[in-house]
């Protein structure tokens, strides 16, 4: 039972492989195959197969246990699958005969047998023999897998009979045949089965094959296999032959025919190595090796299959000739590379074409060899050729190895290059002179398309012999040369045309109507009809010329380098020796800085980086800046140092500056928190007074390793950090740079430290006193105009060339000291030279002695400019005018000179001013004496001068005092201050040119002048009944309100005290009542609300009173915090022009007038520029009127209802602000007579509102229905999908958004780009936040309608009633649907935009309630002409607060939002106005600093939300 539980063991067969054997005399000198055939039959992958298996041995391997002194050899075992899926066991035995290798004879062994006997012998014993591998495996066993022979002992039952076919070594196929005959007598008599094994077939010889078929043929049952051992042919299938012939249960054996069985096998071989190549393509780097690409491909199936087939040989053969096609490939690639680059070395070497055009390649060569940039092109090798060279890997050297050059290709070249140098010589010629066809065609105009022009040239010679590209190209370089001519020539005219532009305050913008004056003046000249065809760009130089008068700097000017204050304050600073006043301390003129110590502060290495880039450009710590060699001492300040910034401050050093660098968010945040740190222990310990002022420079690095898209945002991040600091930010410059700082942003953060030094000498020290100031007796001014056609040194050269010219204070860059005597003593006189720009800004606030007006007799703008400021100077200061010109000559040989000259003569004489002329070919006028009479003129005036000054301070005070202005004793009524001319309104420029002071946007103390229209911009506001109480609502800072005298400035002269003392004396003759300094009690119908800083085109306050609260998040307490700013209720009870009137008549003086009321050239020439607004009399009667009646300064256009003080919708002749006439001011009482009957009358329906349309261009897309924007597959307008998502993208977390304004001519220019191209990228306009916010606001203040219709206003309202809460939302949400589907999906889109905004509250200050502000009357738009509407305004504007806050819940279905409860807090006293002090304001803006926080008012009373 056990056995039969047993499973089987497949059948096992031993078969006997015999063949002719013996010495070589025998069998030759090569075997019959007998040793090949049994190798592959056991072992048939190619890597174990063996040609060569020698029966030659020595004794040892005789007896070793391999051969084991037997003559026959143990090859091992093969187990087979038949085709019925049987397995069997074959054991291979070879019988051959051993030869010593001594001897040459057989070897002895136990059996001695012949080896006919031996071979036929069916039992085979020999104990412990092992399996035989190959010939190196003798004496090596051990090395080898080791098996024995199956218990020593094995049964023949078959017999393998070898026949070599092939032709035999030194043997007869004969002979061999014989021997078989005989052996095979042998074997049949064992009666064993029999197969002859044909070997050697793939070096068959025919009849050979034959002749053993014959001899097969005539035995029985004797079967013939023809087989190769080397290619694997018929092996395995004569041993399956022999299996099936002693198993009598298989099927007759199936015999292949040989070349039948070689194509199989063939095929196969073919596949695989197919398969392989194609593997082994996949390797493209020719430095790969076998053994690192073996190791990969190892257990592919394609790889394993070709080795078994093929072998590790071949494989390793086909791999070294993949690795050698890649190398080649890689070589002809590299000298395609240098022979392409040839023609640009050849270019950059042989440009000459006279040098070379004779030349041959050798000559060349030598030629090219003794140029200094051969190097730079070239290298010579010192092995060669260079594709045998490791230079073929050098991809990085872009070099053309030289021994290349000597090939045919590089000829070739040569050859081409000179050929092209000739043709591209001939194609230049022709260029050039079709270039001067284009100049004599006159009426080729800027802008005109090539497609016009070139019907008139088609004939022309050069036109035809060069291309259409090359054609194009000339004509779009000489029509960039007209255009670039037209537009210098279109500024000029806009410089000629400067009373056109001067009119308005600097603050303003310029209105619509004002604009549409402008074009319809400017379009009669030449100069501006030659612009036609390009009207875009021609707008865009008239808005940017706007932009600089009304916001002229230095840095700003139009000029360039060509400013005239940039060119004094270089030429001062050369001609000039500084006065030391004193000042021994670290900080000196930079001018004078050799050694400068810097901190650089940095995070995770940043900041060493940043040194070791800075001595990388420095030569042993010195470094070459602008001309001038600076001494270095870095101190780099890594976030892990465990030292702050003042712990590492010592006495032997001291910086200059600290260089901040950052390249993260992280980074930036760890800045600031350094900077808080170091200012804050600076004003705790008070070590050094210089620590408060160390200069700060924000750098940041380049992004190198980080995604692109992150630089925006550290940009934007890093500016406002700048900003908030008060530091400079530099930027990463346009382009792509391998490392992370470049070159010029050290240089830049250089110059700033070195300008901040500079700006420290003036701050840190001690501000000079009045008496310090008071060293100069006169304070001159000296006007020029910016890119006139003589150098600065000759206007100033009757000053320099003086021995008693000397420097000016420190600081003041543009000024220098003259010691001159004038009657009878020496007197000291201070030169301020300035562009007519800049000195706008001294022109009302500085106090001047007199005007030195430069002006070029060869320029006509130069004299408009001029025109359009002396019109504003005051007639009690003296003028001198000035004209430059080359020679006397000129008068009288160009009459362009002549009548320049001639009107500055006529000017001179009407207004009783000096006059002279500098001729730049003339040393006695560049004398002193030029101007000793002016001087004199200015010392006698002096006096009136500085008392006309200090009246006029003196009339400011009135407008803006430190406290509430009290009751008048005289009176109880609220009454106001009108200006008294147009002196008093006029607002500050933006830019004071004297010494540093440099302010950038409105002083704070003329905040008051500036309101803002419903997109959030800021116009002037002036001094009316209804709003000269009115402050900007949209800044956080409010209007300083100390009077101007007590202003400290920097660098500004002021009066001597004792002049002071005298002039109050005098004024002190005719006293007035003083004002009491108990603050006035508020009118009761005051409205006491809390409320953000609202913009003006909101809600008009009631007269008289003037709040400005902003909502300033606590992050401290969560909770809102309100800041209220001063209020201003003048109560003095003056009647308009009258306190000030009485103080010029308690004199006996008459006011001070302008130039241009005295100067009848100077009226009419204003006058034919303002006929529009102006009444209709004549040049003269209006010139006649100016001197008998002072009229208000004109404040903008009456057609303008944006630039209306009055009323915001409204203009007109009434305005009190426009004229003060006493017939128009009877007439204005009628009106308001008129207007108060009209007031009793029944009212009328509310009429639908709309506004006027702002923009000055036509446009199809703005100011369209909403309706026409938008389709169903975009339902929301384009310009508001880009404007939003700019927003979102760069600005959300900005402070103050949709609140601070932003530049209205960007705001334009925005919206006009867009109309050209509506795929336009604002990310590319380069403009900020702020001003893509007020643009998205004017495009909704333009549309025809409001967002929300006027139908659902009353809805809204009497929903807002309604105490519940939850249901008036769902009421709200119910009015909501009534919505048209346009203005729903914009309504939701615009909603949730802000929602987003004000989640980012505590970043820039903008909650729900402050956005509701700003938004309210742009979504709804109401009608400012009804006054019903001033009752509602807090519930229109709670609604809007109310979508903001519940966005989710209205639009996207989401839950009912808690809003924040602000702090309750109690209310002010209903008797006392509280006065907030304002803070010393920061010397650079943005941001501005807010004010100290007030008590809250109480919260939203209707609860609303």
């Amino acid at each position: 039972m056990m056995a039969k539980n047993k499973e089987p063991r497949p059948p096992s067969y031993a078969v006997s492989v015999v063949g002719l054997s013996g010495t070589e005399k025998d069998k030759g000198n090569c075997g019959v195959g007998k040793s090949c055939l049994c190798n592959r039959f056991v072992r048939s992958k190619a890597d174990e197969y063996y040609l060569e298996h020698t029966s030659v041995l020595s004794t040892i391997d005789f007896g070793g246990r391999v051969v084991n002194n037997d003559h026959f050899l143990y090859w091992g075992d093969v187990t087979q699958s038949g085709e019925d899926g049987i397995e069997c066991r074959i054991h291979v035995i070879e019988q051959t005969e051993f030869i010593d290798d001594q001897t040459f004879l057989p070897h002895r062994s136990t059996n001695l047998q012949p080896y006919i006997k031996r071979a036929a012998a069916s039992k085979l014993q020999s104990a412990e023999k092992l399996m035989y591998i190959c010939t190196d495996q003798l004496g090596l066993e051990q090395d080898f897998e080791q098996k024995q022979m199956p218990e020593g002992k094995l049964s023949i039952d078959g017999f393998l009979l070898c026949i070599d076919v092939s032709q035999g070594c030194n043997r007869k196929f004969d002979d061999q045949l014989k021997f078989v005959n005989n052996l095979y007598i042998q074997l049949s008599k064992s009666k064993k089965p029999i197969i002859i094994a044909a070997t050697k077939c793939d070096e068959c010889v025919d009849h050979y094959l034959r002749e053993v078929q014959a001899f097969a043929s005539n035995k029985k049952n004797l079967v013939v296999v023809e087989t190769s051992a080397r290619f694997n042919v018929n092996v395995e299938t004569c041993f399956t032959a022999l299996v099936q012939m002693m198993d009598k249960t298989r099927g007759k054996p199936k015999i292949i025919p040989y070349l039948d069985a070689y194509k199989t096998q063939r095929q196969l071989v073919f596949t695989a190595t197919d398969k392989f190549e194609k593997l082994v393509q996949t390797v493209r780097d020719y430095h790969a090796t076998w053994k690192t690409v073996s190791n990969k491909l190892k257990n592919h199936p394609d790889y394993e299959e070709y080795i078994n087939l093929e072998g590790t040989k071949k494989a390793k053969n086909t791999f070294s000739k993949h690795i050698e096609q890649l190398k080649q490939e890689h070589i002809r690639k590299r000298k395609e590379e240098y022979i392409n680059a040839l023609p640009r070395a050849l270019n950059s070497l042989l440009s000459n074409l006279d040098e070379i055009e004779r030349l041959s390649w050798s000559e060349a060569l030598k030629v090219m060899e003794k140029r200094p940039d051969f190097q730079s092109c070239f290298v010579v090798l010192e092995k060669t050729p260079w594709d045998e060279t490791d230079h073929i890997d050098k991809v990085n050297d872009r070099r053309i190895p030289f021994d290349l050059l000597t090939t045919p290709e590089a000829e070739k070249v040569y050859k081409n290059h000179v050929q092209h140098l000739i043709s591209e010589k001939r194609r230049v010629e022709m260029k050039e002179k079709f270039k001067k066809t284009l100049e004599k065609i006159q009426f080729i105009s800027p802008g005109q398309p090539w497609e016009e022009v070139i019907c008139f040239v088609v004939e022309d010679e050069a036109f035809k012999y060069i291309t259409d590209a090359d054609s194009k190209e000339v004509y779009g370089r000489h029509q960039r040369e007209i255009v670039e001519k037209a537009k210098e020539e279109f500024q000029e005219m806009l410089f000629e045309h400067s009373e056109l532009f001067y009119d308005l305050d600097l603050n303003a913008t310029p209105s619509s109507d004002k604009m549409s004056e402008i074009h319809a003046v400017l379009s009669e000249e030449p100069r501006y009809k030659a612009l036609q065809k390009l009207a875009p760009d021609r707008e865009s130089l008239l808005l940017k010329h706007i932009g600089f008068v009304y916001h002229p700097t230095k840095e700003t000017c139009l000029s360039g380098q060509n400013c005239t204050d940039i060119k004094v304050e270089q030429l001062l600073a050369n001609s000039l020796v500084q006065q030391d006043h004193g000042r021994s301390n670290l900080y000196h003129d930079s001018a004078n800085i050799d050694k400068v110590n810097l901190f650089i502060l940095g995070k995770d290495g940043l900041a060493q980086e940043l040194a070791n880039e800075i001595r990388t450009q420095s030569t042993d710590d010195e470094y070459a800046l602008d001309g001038k060699i600076y001494e270095l001492d870095l101190r780099p300040v890594d976030a892990k140092s465990p030292y702050l910034l003042t712990q590492l401050w010592t006495s032997a050093f001291k910086p200059h500056g600290c260089f901040c660098v950052f390249n993260s968010i992280e980074s930036l945040n760890f800045i600031g928190e350094c900077i808080a740190k170091i200012r804050a222990e600076a004003s705790q310990i008070r070590r050094d007074k210089y620590m408060a002022n160390l200069p700060f420079t924000l750098i940041l690095a380049n992004q190198r390793d980080s995604v692109s898209k992150n630089l925006p945002i550290l940009r934007h991040q890093g500016q406002q950090l700048a900003n908030k600091l008060q530091c400079p930010f530099v930027d990463v410059p346009a382009g792509t740079y391998p490392r992370k700082f470049n070159e010029a942003q050290i240089k830049q953060a250089l110059r700033g430290v070195l300008e901040a030094v500079k700006h420290n000498f003036d701050v840190v020290s001690p501000v000079p006193t009045i008496k310090d100031l008071s060293e100069a007796d006169l304070r001159i001014v000296m006007c020029a105009m910016c890119g006139d056609p003589f150098s600065v040194d000759l206007i100033l050269s009757p000053f320099l060339d003086s021995h008693s010219c000397s420097a000016a204070q420190a600081g003041q860059n543009n000024s220098l000291m003259l010691d001159k005597i004038i009657g009878e003593k020496r007197r000291r006189i201070q030169i301020t030279i300035l562009s007519y720009h800049s000195s706008i800004g001294v022109r009302k606030d500085e106090l001047v002695h007199g005007y030195i007006l430069v002006y070029s007799a060869k320029r006509k703008a130069s004299m408009g400019m001029l025109r359009a400021f002396l019109s504003e100077v005051q007639d009690t200061i003296p003028v001198q005018l000035v004209a430059v010109t080359d020679s006397q000559a000129d008068f009288f040989e160009n009459e362009a000179i002549k009548e320049l000259m001639t009107e500055g003569e006529h000017i001179a004489t009407e207004i009783t001013a000096k006059f002279t002329a500098l001729y730049s070919l003339s040393q006695y006028h560049r004398q002193t004496e030029v101007f000793t009479l002016f001087f004199s003129d200015v010392l006698e005036k002096k006096n009136m001068i500085e008392s006309s000054y200090m009246s006029d301070s003196t009339r400011e005070t009135t407008h803006t005092s430190e406290d509430v202005f009290p009751r008048s004793p005289r009176g109880s009524s609220l009454d106001y201050n009108y200006p008294d001319s147009e002196d008093d309104a006029e607002g500050p420029p933006p830019y004071s040119p004297i010494g540093d002071d440099v302010r950038l946007l409105p002083a704070p103390s003329d905040r008051s002048k500036y309101r803002l229209d419903l997109e959030g911009n800021e116009y002037p506001v002036h001094s009316t009944p209804l709003n000269c109480h009115d402050h900007e609502r949209n800044h956080k800072v409010p209007p300083p309100i100390k009077p101007k005298p007590l202003v400290p400035r920097t660098n500004v002269k002021k009066l001597d005290p004792n002049l002071l003392k005298t002039i109050e004396a005098g004024i002190g003759k005719n006293p007035r009542k003083q004002p009491s300094r108990v603050p006035a009690a508020p009118p009761e119908d005051i409205d006491q609300s809390d409320n953000y800083a609202e913009p003006v085109d909101t809600i008009f306050k009631h007269k008289g009173f003037a709040d400005d609260i902003y909502a300033v998040p606590d992050d401290s307490q969560s909770r809102i915090i309100k800041v209220r700013n001063s209020i201003v209720i003048n109560t003095q009870g003056e009647e308009e022009n009258g306190f000030s009137d009485r103080i010029s008549k308690s004199h006996g003086e008459r006011r001070p007038s302008k130039y241009k009321y005295k100067s009848k050239t100077l009226f009419s020439k204003a006058k034919s520029y303002y006929r529009r607004t102006h009444s209709d009399a004549s040049d003269d009667e209006a010139f006649t009127t100016s001197k008998t009646k002072r009229k208000g300064r004109h404040r903008g256009s009456e057609e303008d209802p944006l630039l209306s003080p009055v009323e915001t919708w409204k203009g007109g002749i009434d305005n009190p602000a426009i004229t003060s006439d006493q017939e128009l001011d009877e007439k204005k009482m009628k009106k308001k007579t008129h207007k108060v009957k009209e007031d009793k009358k029944p009212k009328k329906k509310t009429k639908t509102f709309n506004p006027p349309i702002r923009r000055n261009w036509e446009s199809n897309y703005f100011g369209m229905p909403l309706q026409d924007l938008v389709t169903p597959e975009k339902p929301i307008p384009l310009f508001v999908e880009k404007c939003v998502q700019f927003i979102e993208d760069t600005g959300l977390c900005t402070e103050g958004l949709y609140r601070v304004s932003g530049n209205k001519t960007d705001q334009d220019n925005i919206q006009k780009q867009f109309d050209q191209d509506h795929n336009i990228s604002l990310e590319s306009m380069g403009v900020t936040v702020n001003a893509v916010a007020g643009a998205l606001k004017a495009f909704f203040a333009d549309l025809p309608d409001p967002l929300i219709p006027y139908s659902l206003h009353q809805e809204l309202l009497e929903t807002s009633k309604i105490i519940d809460k939850t249901e008036r939302l769902h009421e709200l949400k119910e009015i909501v649907k009534k919505f048209h589907p346009v203005n729903y999906d914009v309504f939701k889109y615009v909603i949730t935009h802000l929602n987003r905004v004000s989640q980012q509250y505590k970043t820039n200050l903008m909650t729900a309630d402050n956005l509701s502000i700003c938004f309210w009357p742009t979504l709804m738009r109401p009608d400012f002409e009804n006054k019903e509407f001033f009752s509602t305004t807090k519930i229109h504007q709670s609604v809007i607060e109310t979508f903001i806050q519940q966005c989710q819940f209205f639009f996207y279905n989401g839950e009912i939002v808690e809003a924040p409860n602000p702090v309750a807090c109690q209310p002010l006293p209903s008797n006392t106005v509280q006065m907030v002090e304002p803070m010393v304001p920061l010397q650079l803006p943005p941001p501005l600093q807010p004010q100290l926080i007030q008590s809250q008012l109480p919260a939203d009373p209707l609860g609303i939300i």
